[in-house]
């Protein structure tokens, strides 16, 4: 572990948070130009990833996209990429789980594991630019016009000695969609599961979950309550998962406003203060999890948390947090399932309706 005592030389490493331009030889995708540009991938009309210290929307000087330990997730359509969600990797060991954006840093303590990327499941070391364009294949015989876009993200080790890393994929015929498939090191303790889970979702309000025979409204599951924390209810099971033609299982997340309300902002002191919670996109998106079907076991489940209140830093102060107009919404959302090495799940941000999701 010697070699982390250095890596705090890499973050200091000025660098431009511009978004990544694609190369002129591949124009529908979003990548760095050389490994030392900012670390961020994606397709265009499609989903964006990134890395910090890189932002994928708003990009200036001093703007390092949120905290560290978390996949920014994005999506592009018109020229304009939007920051929508954050993935956070949170492995559990013993039945104490980890989250990967409030465990210290081995290199300097704060919040947040260092992540950065590679070409190969070999880790190499950690530094604050791109590290790789991603590597472009045709991994399908039958279809060589489908490109797919793939590159490796690794992290310091965790505390309770789980050591995951991903590989993470875009197809060029599947661009709303971002695959992660877990793995993990050598050496590190075995995990009973790899927690992948989509942390912010009340940036998008999602109060509407689609499931086999029901819709679930956060603001009934959640009616009455007003903390500053998290509230969660059971998780809901494999059988109450809804289905698509090919048979995959799908779970869907929507806000329960248009965009107009979506849009609207409280006129007080305090919302404007936070103004960078209002929402930005000009369009609504559906946010889901796609599960294969010949992957799937019984133990996979819909995990779901809410908030009333925009997360805060942690701080204890109540002063410091702000109602979600419109009540409660999905803050965590995410599939659980026992880990085995190579486990693939499918995170997707699209235009489509619910009913276009089901019938692929």
């Amino acid at each position: 572990m010697n070699f982390y005592c250095s890596l705090i030389f890499s973050i200091i490493v000025t660098v431009s948070t511009a978004a990544a331009q694609q190369a002129p030889a591949d124009p529908q995708w979003i990548r760095p130009n050389h490994a030392a540009d900012p670390p961020v991938w994606g397709i265009r009309n499609g989903i964006v990833i990134g890395l910090w210290p890189a932002a994928i929307e708003g990009a200036r000087p001093g703007n390092d996209g949120g905290p560290r330990g978390l996949l920014r997730i994005g999506y592009e359509w018109k020229g304009i990429i939007y920051h929508l969600n954050y993935i956070a990797i949170e492995p559990v060991v013993n039945g104490k789980m980890e989250f990967s954006e409030i465990s210290p840093s081995r290199v300097d303590g704060k919040w947040g594991k260092l992540m950065w990327t590679g070409e190969t499941s070999e880790p190499g070391r950690f530094t604050a630019t791109a590290g790789t364009r991603g590597v472009l294949s045709h991994p399908d015989p039958q279809h060589p016009e489908h490109t797919t876009l793939s590159l490796y993200v690794f992290m310091e080790p965790f505390e309770n000695g789980a050591r995951p890393y991903l590989r993470l994929s875009i197809s060029s015929n599947r661009p709303d969609e971002l695959c992660i498939e877990t793995f993990h090191l050598p050496g590190g303790t075995p995990m009973e599961r790899c927690g992948i889970t989509a942390t912010m979702g009340n940036y998008a309000r999602l109060r509407k979950l689609y499931l086999k025979n029901k819709t679930v409204y956060a603001t009934t599951l959640y009616t009455g309550y007003e903390g500053t924390g998290f509230i969660e209810k059971a998780p809901y099971p494999l059988p109450e998962m809804l289905r698509n033609k090919s048979g995959d299982y799908l779970v869907m997340a929507q806000p329960d406003e248009s965009l107009k309300e979506l849009a609207a902002w409280p006129e007080d002191e305090q919302h404007a203060a936070r103004w960078g919670w209002r929402y930005r996109p000009f369009y609504t998106l559906t946010q889901y999890w796609r599960k294969e079907a010949r992957d799937a076991d019984s133990s996979l489940q819909v995990r779901v948390n809410g908030r009333a209140k925009y997360w805060s830093g942690g701080s204890a102060d109540p002063a410091a947090y702000i109602n979600i107009p419109g009540g409660p919404s999905f803050e965590n959302f995410e599939l659980r399932e026992r880990y085995n090495a190579g486990q693939k799940i499918y995170f997707g941000l699209t235009r489509k309706s619910v009913n276009a999701l089901l019938a692929e």
